[in-house]
């Protein structure tokens, strides 16, 4: 079957199953390989682990999948609404309702299946594979990478999921897309830990969505301050980019905020209990966080925006663990200085 035929049904069916574009790329080592074995090298990736191995795999996703002749890049729009619930604390937003990770499975798995009627082989992967995502999202026209390093689409906006599906199928590949960010700096200027050090040069190590998501262990002091209120996640460098002036609530009303999440004050958190703690972010990407982490971020904000009436909550919590008394403590000297 001709190849643009065949591009043709894949875009179709991928619109049916709810995806906001779907570009396509030739496979072939990433444009940013060797940045990105530097950016490995200098140590820019902290605690995550395995964006260390499989390094030649990530370059290239002809050594992922044997044959593989097309990238299938796809976005899915994610913005749950425009403004942030006021409870006292702020979540990123790609996490207030169910973990992506399965919403977005159950859609490549169809078309995966769509795909093998058609002949081809296929490896499909949300942010859990050996891609440099972006590399081929930017090489497809499905967007381009903005000056924060994210992703930027200019009818979505920075709100929108990133996957990928090889294929061995023969598919014709769509035109790069220009970078549309002009001289702004908006992102770089917004960013609280001056993580972004210069436009597409992100140290990792120092982002709020590390610290509080990736990062095990203590929360470096240096940073305690500008994490502010945030508890999981930061969205400034997003929420500042003037292409989301486009942005539209997603479609997918699994993604849109989940009252449950919203319904606290912080210290309540803390008095939480595993259980209870896996009742409330049951299906959301926080629970993968687990609750000691959770909760060293909760101490944090609480020692930023606490008063006195949250002293009880944690001089108690201060007794589970050693990094829970650090942050305790030292939320509590904030509050009561």
């Amino acid at each position: 079957m001709d190849s643009t035929i065949v591009k043709s049904n894949v875009q179709f069916i991928a619109r049916q199953l709810g995806f906001d574009d779907c570009r396509i790329s030739l496979a072939g080592r990433a444009a940013h390989a060797d940045d990105y074995l530097a950016w490995v090298e200098a140590g820019h990736a902290g605690d995550m682990g395995w964006m260390k191995r499989n390094l030649e795999r990530r370059c290239d996703p002809r050594e992922v999948l044997s044959g593989c002749r097309s990238v299938i890049s796809l976005a899915l729009n994610y913005l749950p609404a425009k403004e942030h619930p006021k409870v006292g604390y702020r979540i990123a937003k790609y996490s207030w309702n169910d973990d992506y990770h399965d919403i977005i499975e159950g859609k490549l798995k169809d078309l995966d299946t769509a795909l093998q009627e058609m002949g081809g082989l296929q490896r499909y992967y949300v942010d859990t594979g050996p891609i440099l995502e972006r590399d081929f999202a930017s090489t497809s026209g499905l967007g381009w990478n903005g000056k924060s390093t994210v992703q930027i689409h200019k009818k979505l906006g920075t709100w929108f999921f990133l996957c990928e599906l090889l294929t061995t199928l023969e598919l014709e590949p769509d035109q790069p897309s220009p970078d549309h960010c002009g001289k702004c700096t908006a992102c770089i200027q917004a960013c609280p830990t001056q993580a972004i050090t210069g436009p597409r040069k992100m140290e990792a190590t120092r982002c709020i969505s590390y610290l509080t998501i990736e990062h095990k262990g203590s929360i470096p002091m240096e940073f305690r301050k500008a994490m502010g209120d945030r508890i999981y996640g930061c969205d400034d460098c997003l929420d500042a980019c003037p292409w989301n002036r486009f942005a539209k609530i997603s479609r997918e009303t699994r993604l849109h905020a989940r009252g449950k999440i919203f319904e606290h004050r912080l210290r309540d958190f803390l008095e939480m209990d595993v259980e209870q703690f896996r009742n409330v972010f049951a299906k959301s990407p926080i629970k993968r966080l687990k609750r000691e982490r959770f909760l060293r971020n909760v101490c944090v904000a609480l020692g930023n925006v606490g008063k006195t009436e949250d002293l009880p909550a944690l001089r108690k919590v201060r007794e589970e663990s050693e990094m829970l008394k650090e942050h305790a403590d030292w939320a509590i000297s904030e509050i009561e200085g």
